[in-house]
């Protein structure tokens, strides 16, 4: 079964409410249509339903009207999540007047919505730009208890017949959020992406700390943060398979692990690779994915105290579609 056969599944078996405030768009609209027709999450639309409907028609979709519409200009919904934020925002000093304006735009209120227990996850980004997005979940959601920095994973579906990775797939972060992460941050998101990697890629996750050294075969002071961050991860997950710093080639071929890193629990093995900085997870994730013609699902973003995850304003329908089958993905085990 591949993967998003598996995902798809138990996103059916394991209903989430799911927000779209990007109401209007097209793509959104279309990919909307199949997730309900499905049966894979509860869509919840963000603004007015005549217009929703109305663009739902001119595409020629038939299930739109089955989903559930929140107006931001409904006063009674504008008063109770401008409430909520105004709460969330105190220390601030917000007045009532900022949280109401604030509530009216569908990325906020989205996230309002989660906050306040009446909905489990949101997906946006075709519209909007990712720091808006990331903007509107920091402030209302913020991150998970002993996580401080979000953070963001792909999951690399390999060509068949692949000799690296695990089942088929390597997980790479921070592809996509944090520039030059600290040894505390590379930390954290070490073991966010072990949780992608066991909860949506459905894998034990072998964590390899990439570095351009291997068990001290270089010395500088960006080897020490990935040995520190290696350390680090170990206190905050001890039970983890992780284990740094390692080249990525001792990292995934067995051969080059065992002569490079002898008894090392993850050398050779490694199936969750975390990358020093965000230029070098990028990059390695991009080559990969052209130059070894492998799929590249995410950015999933990781850390956040609920799913919401941010898509490329240049996304297809089906991106959309898998979008969300991994952010109810990770509804469920929230």
């Amino acid at each position: 079964m591949s993967l998003f056969d598996r995902l798809t599944k138990r996103a059916q078996a394991n209903p989430r409410r799911l927000v779209l405030p990007e109401s209007t768009e097209p793509r959104t609209l279309q990919a909307a249509d199949r997730v309900i027709g499905g049966e894979i999450a509860n869509v919840i639309f963000i603004g007015n339903k005549d217009e929703i409907l109305k663009c739902a028609v001119g595409l020629g979709l038939e299930n739109i009207s089955k989903a559930t519409f929140v107006s931001p200009e409904d006063p009674a919904i504008n008063e109770k999540y401008a409430e909520l934020f105004k709460e969330l925002r105190k220390k601030k000093g917000i007045s009532i007047e900022e949280a109401r304006q604030t509530a009216l735009n569908p990325l906020y209120l989205g996230c309002l919505m989660i906050k306040a227990g009446d909905a489990d996850a949101m997906v946006a980004g075709a519209l909007s730009p990712t720091s808006h997005v990331l903007r509107a979940a920091f402030q209302v959601l913020k991150t998970k208890p002993g996580i401080s920095v979000v953070s963001g994973a792909f999951i690399m579906l390999l060509p068949v017949g692949c000799q690296f990775g695990d089942d088929g797939m390597l997980i790479f972060a921070d592809c996509a959020v944090v520039p030059d992460p600290t040894a505390e941050e590379l930390a954290q998101i070490a073991v966010s992406t072990a949780e992608t990697t066991r909860n949506i890629a459905g894998l034990d996750p072998v964590v390899a700390m990439l570095s351009f050294s291997t068990k001290g075969s270089a010395s500088h002071e960006r080897i020490d943060k990935v040995i520190r961050a290696t350390e680090l991860a170990h206190e905050m997950a001890p039970e983890l398979k992780i284990d740094g710093e390692l080249q990525s080639d001792a990292a995934i071929v067995k051969s080059v692990g065992a002569m490079k890193a002898p008894g090392s629990p993850v050398a050779g093995h490694a199936n969750t690779l975390i990358f020093p900085s965000l230029e070098t997870g990028n990059i390695a994730y991009k080559l990969v994915q052209r130059l070894a013609g492998a799929g590249a699902v995410g950015p999933i973003l990781q850390g956040l105290a609920a799913p919401v995850n941010d898509l490329s304003r240049g996304a297809t329908v089906d991106d959309i579609v898998n979008t969300i089958i991994v952010t109810c993905n990770q509804a469920i085990d929230e």
